[in-house]
């Protein structure tokens, strides 16, 4: 009697040695079953010490690494591709989640039928202490969101022209075919720290007028 495989949480890594060991040890104390979940890691071509890191955590995780790098929205795509179950969530390499995240949107995905379940979040700071509390239904991030894995594949995945804001242009794609119901509790816990990609504001402009073309938005 085999137990079957319920979700897949899929970690891409990029020069992110300070962090990863405690996203994915988050992901590993799940309270959800052992053999109804798998972590997908794939390394993007770090060079710092996360391959390392990432090796370290032996069978316990599913690797691919490439050595050099692809994009966030490629090595999403390549750990989608690979995964085995039939929900999909993406937990960002500097971030980490409460044991009961799983369980919880899984539940709530198959006893509602949807398409896409999304819970509220923790900002937190570096030494884990919490900022604010925030709600995904309005202020909406891209991790954490546990996605039906067949209807990602059906919008295309994530487009990987978008070295940004591939996670707004994805969700553009699922909006309109499909719905994210969030579950209001606090199960993400978002990292707010000096280097967080969006704070470049040159390649901010530059995705969000590629987004507004592909989207036709003014």
């Amino acid at each position: 009697n085999t137990i079957k495989m319920k979700v897949s949480v899929i970690i891409t890594v990029f020069n992110r040695e300070k962090y990863i060991s405690r996203c994915i040890r988050s992901c590993l104390d799940q309270s959800m079953n052992k053999k109804e979940y798998e972590i997908i890691v794939v390394n993007d071509g770090s060079t710092d010490n996360s391959l390392e890191i990432i090796d370290s955590f032996g069978d316990d995780i599913v690797k691919i690494s490439y050595t050099k790098n692809r994009g966030l929205a490629y090595a999403s795509n390549r750990g989608i591709r690979k995964a085995k179950s039939k929900y999909i969530v993406r937990v960002d390499s500097d971030d980490y989640i409460h044991e009961d995240l799983l369980k919880i949107e899984y539940a709530f995905a198959e006893m509602n039928q949807l398409d896409a379940v999304s819970c509220d979040y923790l900002k937190v700071d570096t030494n884990e202490f919490v900022l604010s509390r925030e709600s995904a239904q309005d202020n909406p991030i891209a991790c954490g969101i546990l996605f039906n894995k067949d209807k990602l594949i059906e919008i295309g995945l994530y487009d990987t022209k978008f070295k940004l804001m591939e996670d707004i242009d994805l969700r553009e794609r699922f909006d309109r075919k499909f719905q994210i119901i969030n579950v209001p509790l606090p199960l993400y816990r978002y990292l707010m720290h000096d280097s967080n990609i969006t704070n470049n504001q040159k390649k901010v402009n530059e995705y969000t007028k590629l987004f507004n073309e592909k989207h036709g938005k003014k």
